[in-house]
């Protein structure tokens, strides 16, 4: 079975009841967890962006906390894990702002891991990319957070 475009699906929607829209939710919900959690997202944390960070950051937090240190193997392993989980968070949100607290959030606590990532070159460059990433988003933002989020990138370099 080949997927339809989006317009088609759109267009599709338009023409059911809100009783058949319900339905097709709750179908999709029970399809796949990603679909569930953005529906979560959606209805009952969209509305408070910041409770939705700080919820992701504790996550963030709690996931480093149970990383294995003994080995770089581990600790490379768990990383990537955590910035797949960040990066899924931040595309349910779509917002710049998210983003960017999100990746200064990981990034900051990659920065202050023990053991050091400097013995590390590809934690190093995994640091890197995602403040390179975070850069970027910043300079999407209005002057006056530009500024705050600039201070907060140059403690982490």
């Amino acid at each position: 079975m080949k997927a339809v475009t989006v317009k088609k699906i759109k267009d599709e929607l338009n023409h059911r009841s809100q009783n058949e829209l319900v339905e097709l939710c709750l179908k999709l919900s029970r399809f796949k967890k990603e679909n569930k959690e953005l529906l979560t997202y959606l209805l009952f944390e969209a509305h408070d962006e910041e409770a939705y960070i700080q919820s992701v950051k504790d996550l963030v937090d709690d996931l480093f906390q149970e990383i294995n240190t003994k080995s770089f193997f581990y600790i490379r392993k768990s990383m990537r894990k955590i910035l797949t989980l960040t990066k899924k968070f931040i595309r349910y949100s779509k917002k710049k702002e998210t983003e960017v607290e999100l990746l200064l959030h990981y990034c900051k606590r990659l920065k202050e891991f023990s053991p050091s990532i400097e013995k590390s070159p590809r934690l190093t460059k995994v640091f890197h990319t995602q403040l390179s990433l975070a850069k970027k988003a910043i300079a999407t933002l209005h002057e006056d957070l530009q500024y705050d989020y600039q201070i907060e990138v140059d403690n982490l370099q």
